[in-house]
């Protein structure tokens, strides 16, 4: 059976490959599958499966006008030597739950389980529907999407890729890694601005009619490598399968046992892909929505509306530095009932006014979901607490997780076994992380700290690191948000 793909925001339905092709629908909505289709392999049987292979039996339902040649030659090239370790998404057993370390990939951030593929993924729907122009990724990044994305797309022929990032909203070492990135068909450029500002740039560029008239008379089409694109949601399904699936061969759960999941969350990707894993008949029982400060998800959860007017805060989690969760509007979409008018309604509301109510009923729908937030203090406090009781660290975005799965705990006494998202590696993150163990670091710089961190976790400096120490900045491009168009423009010549 063919699934195909519709709009949030219409009735437009295309298939998988168009979907990827075209990253968002014509009428601004995001493509959702008509129907979530169900896991038809029993996790007994995944469990005995490579993460190559549990990723070709979730994909495939998905993805179901790539041939099985076609979607397996994508992940093939994909999840290989790229991860430095075969398990590709390993997990460890910490402070009673157990941590999906998704950071294994060429650039340290769970962005790479998704961005390793998508190129893949996106010049073979290219070749599927005869698409002559080149393809034009177009990014928004709070950090670590941007790097993952630029790794992916490097020297892919018929391919280039624009990368925005919020000039001062990202970590030194996210921002030395996306400016030191090489290949001709890369650009990454610093906006005045936060990343809502990026986002809402590059959403416009893809309504801009004229200026896909104006880039198709040269040979060029727009795509997205940001979580709105179909192809960056379906491989991050696989890793929250997988990671059931270890736990039931380990013999940690008994087949059918319901198990909960935090996710650090800010674009709301990543966690959608564990609900939409939960709808494919995955035992999950709680999804546990973990925010910082800027707890936009959060206070949404608690009270059924969303509301951007705030202060946008900058905190040590930057990739959750994000008030305009775009990956929310396919949740809404699918707790309408599928009403595209309704999602059209609110999404309105969102683009006028900053925030918008949902129904009564709605809410009812997100009883799966618990919301909470951590402090700055409390993501320190909880990066000290766990190395110092079990030698494990973990990074920023990590110990927001983790300090949230606490306060689940204290809230409810759910005993339910867990899996938290692990999302980078503490080496991306190496002064927020190593001042949290003990301030003594403060005075160090950046690189010693990298030296300092392989030191205390005896874990190996990734070559993502090693690779940017001496690197030169290739990229030095800062625009203001309206001039984004003209920056892409000129890149194009």
């Amino acid at each position: 059976m063919e699934l195909l793909f519709k709009s949030t925001r219409g009735t437009q339905t295309v298939t998988a490959s168009e979907a990827i092709l075209k990253g968002l629908a014509d009428d601004g909505g995001l493509f959702v599958p008509v129907s979530i289709p169900k896991l038809d392999v029993p996790a007994a049987e995944l469990a005995k499966m490579s993460y190559r292979q549990v990723a070709y039996e979730v994909m495939k339902l998905f993805l179901t006008d790539f041939t099985e040649a076609e979607l397996k030659h994508c992940i093939d090239s994909a999840y290989d030597s790229k991860f430095d370790t075969e398990l590709i998404a390993p997990l460890v057993e910490a402070q009673g739950a157990y941590f999906l370390e998704l950071f294994h990939g060429a650039t340290i951030a769970f962005k790479d389980m998704a961005l390793s593929i998508l190129p893949h993924l996106l010049t073979t729907a290219a070749k599927k529907n005869d698409v002559k122009n080149e393809i034009v990724i177009l990014t928004a990044t709070s950090g670590d999407t941007g790097k993952a994305a630029l790794a992916g797309f490097a020297g892919v022929k018929g391919t280039r890729i624009v990368v925005f990032y919020p000039k001062n909203g990202v970590s030194p070492i996210q921002e030395k890694q996306m400016v030191t990135q090489k290949g001709d068909n890369t650009k990454v450029v610093g906006i005045h601005g936060n990343f809502d500002d990026a986002q809402t740039g590059v959403k416009k560029m893809f309504a801009d009619k004229e200026l896909a008239a104006e880039m198709d008379k040269k040979g060029f089409q727009f795509s997205s490598a940001n979580s709105i694109n179909i192809g960056r949601l379906v491989p991050q399904i696989v890793y929250y399968v997988y990671a059931y699936t270890r736990l039931l061969g380990d013999g940690k759960v008994s087949d059918g046992e319901s198990i909960n999941v935090v996710v650090p969350t800010g674009n709301f990707g990543n966690i959608l892909a564990a609900f939409y894993a939960k709808q494919m008949g995955l035992p999950i029982a709680k999804l546990i929505c973990a925010s910082n400060e800027n707890k936009v998800l959060f206070d949404f959860l608690s009270t059924g509306i969303y509301d951007r007017n705030r202060e946008f805060m900058l905190t040590s989690s930057p990739s959750m530095d994000i008030l305009i969760s775009s990956n929310l509007e396919r949740l809404i979409y699918y707790i309408a009932g599928a009403d595209s008018n309704k999602n059209v309604e609110l999404m309105s509301q969102l683009s006028k006014s900053g925030k918008y109510e949902i129904t009564e009923e709605m809410s009812h729908k997100l009883s799966d979901f618990y919301g909470n937030y951590a402090s700055e203090e409390d993501t320190s406090a909880t990066i000290k607490k766990i190395y110092e009781d079990t030698g494990y660290v973990i990074d920023t975005h990590t110990a927001v997780a983790a300090n949230v799965y606490g306060k689940y705990i204290s809230d409810t006494d759910d005993k339910t076994k867990t899996v938290i998202a692990s999302t980078a590696s503490p080496y991306k993150f190496t002064r927020s992380v190593m001042v949290s163990i003990d301030n003594k670091y403060d005075s160090m710089g950046d690189f010693e700290l990298v030296d300092e961190l392989n030191k205390i976790s005896k874990v190996d400096v990734p070559d993502a690191i090693n690779e940017i120490r001496t690197a030169a900045v290739l990229h030095d491009t800062v625009c203001d948000v309206e001039e984004m168009p003209q920056v892409v423009r000129d890149f194009l010549n």
